[in-house]
């Protein structure tokens, strides 16, 4: 991420409200069109329950945290977000509209297609839903089918096929709800998997037909592109927290050892585990420690990993395209980061898959851990934002933003929720930001100096961790 000076008012902020985390993203658009990130706060959070909030007042601590954290990073006020929405409560629907225009001679206008889309606003829902989403799909003019983009052509009628994406009108004002308690204003509230699918998939792949599954802590998120165009979306309500809880219960052991098992050890395909390999945990309070096999272990994930696909394979011969995927599966979230997930949805499904990183958006120079699929929904949330700009500044400047000082980047850890912040003139961005010869020649030996210290300071810390070296506590 280059040092420069940018606009407030260009700033875009994302909060992903998680079953596991809260993630609160804050980014711009570079002139070259690439996403750059100013700061992010992750922190864990226990008040959400596949999807849905069930505690208020975790979750907004939960916000305020994440949100505390970019504040300190980007050195100014954060006002207003962008949100997501996910869980089990979420459908989708299709639905046919027809709009009799007054003159066949007049040209199809932006209106008109805002007048069918705002008619499907009006259909009548069970008690409890509302409306998310109207994707158009195809649009029909005088019997014309097919088309994609009517405006400018000439007809009576005009008719058009919506995907309509619906949730419980309790679940999205409790997310509202979580945010103004937070202080925040929300921008807009979006489904995470089309979020997700923004971050990950080109024009190409959706043009191809391809299936996006987001394998979140709470639920596996599934979408289905089609010629460019959302063609099925669902959300099922397993994720990675169940396979977390079926090891808890089959090994007897702790809930944190056992996600902590899965991350380190865990496997998709149990025939790809040695049937040697012998995982020992501490006891609990001074009793012997507990001996698990690695293949047992994988054993119990595929299992549980094989019930999720029967669920998106439903899903995907419900859609009806399941022979025009082309682009095949996708996979992407933090339970994708599980080893040999790919072989195992490949033989299960027989469709090609890969998983893919959320990196194909971000400037040059991006902080590593950025790439991981965890930040697949943050990152397209921020995408969407800075296409859909109809909101104020997102932040409050609170230094100068003509002070250098006030763009920092951060570091993140990916097992802390506590984000430290350094200068932007780091490593990862030499090869875009090179100093002039003027500069080495002026500043060589102070240069020279900080590089000898900064060895020997390696060196000192190095061998001092090696001294206090104790025993792995992951498991403990």
């Amino acid at each position: 991420m280059k040092s420069k000076h940018y606009n407030p008012e260009d700033v875009v902020v994302s909060v992903d409200i998680g079953t596991t985390k809260v993630c609160v993203v804050a980014g711009i658009k570079n002139e070259h069109g690439k996403l750059e990130i100013l700061g992010l706060g992750r922190v864990p959070c226990d008040g959400v329950i596949r999807g849905v909030v069930s505690n208020i007042e975790k979750t907004v601590k939960s916000i305020r945290e994440a949100v505390q954290i970019v504040e300190r990073q980007i050195k100014a006020k954060i006002k207003t977000v962008h949100v997501g929405i996910a869980g089990q409560h979420i459908k989708s629907l299709h639905h046919h509209g027809i709009l009799t225009r007054d003159n066949a001679h007049d040209e199809i206008s932006q209106e008109d297609i805002d007048k069918l889309i705002n008619d499907m606003y009006k259909l009548v829902l069970p008690p409890g839903d509302k409306i998310l989403h109207v994707i158009p799909q195809e649009y029909t003019v005088d019997n014309e089918r097919g088309i994609t983009e009517p405006i400018g052509m000439s007809g009576i009628r005009l008719e058009g096929n919506f995907h309509i994406i619906t949730g419980q009108i309790t679940a999205s004002n409790n997310i509202l709800r979580c945010i103004k308690k937070a202080g925040l204003e929300v921008a807009d509230i979006t489904l995470e998997p089309i979020a997700s699918s923004m971050a990950v998939l080109n024009r190409e792949e959706k043009e191809a037909g391809i299936v996006l599954v987001d394998i979140g802590g709470g639920t596996t998120d599934l979408t289905i592109f089609y010629e460019g165009v959302v063609r099925h979306t669902a959300v099922i309500p397993f994720g990675g927290y169940v396979v977390t809880r079926d090891i808890k219960e089959g090994c007897t052991i702790m809930n944190y050892q056992a996600e902590k098992l899965k991350v380190k050890f865990g496997s998709a395909l149990a025939e790809e585990v040695l049937e040697n390999k012998i995982i020992t945990i501490p006891g609990l309070k001074g009793r012997s420690p507990k001996e698990i096999s690695e293949k047992n272990l994988a054993l119990i994930i595929q299992a549980r990993m094989e019930e999720i696909l029967e669920y998106v394979m439903y899903e995907i011969e419900k859609s009806g395209y399941r022979d025009k995927l082309i682009g095949g599966i996708v996979l992407t979230g933090g339970g994708s980061r599980l080893k040999h997930l790919e072989d195992l949805v490949e033989y299960h499904t027989g469709i090609p898959t890969k998983v893919s990183y959320p990196i194909e958006h971000l400037a040059h120079g991006y902080i590593k851990d950025l790439s991981s699929p965890v930040f697949s929904t943050s990152i397209g949330l921020l995408l969407n934002g800075l296409e859909n700009r109809k909101y104020r500044s997102a932040i409050e400047m609170e230094i100068d933003p003509d002070n250098d000082a006030g763009m920092e980047k951060a570091e993140i850890g990916a097992d802390s929720a506590t984000q430290s912040v350094r200068n932007m003139g780091g490593s990862s961005r030499r090869d875009s930001d090179e100093p002039d010869e003027m500069d080495d020649e002026n500043h060589g030996s102070e240069s020279s100096g900080s590089k000898k210290s900064s060895f020997w300071g390696s060196v000192f810390n190095r061998t001092r961790d090696w001294f206090e070296a104790s025993p792995d506590s992951d498991l403990n």
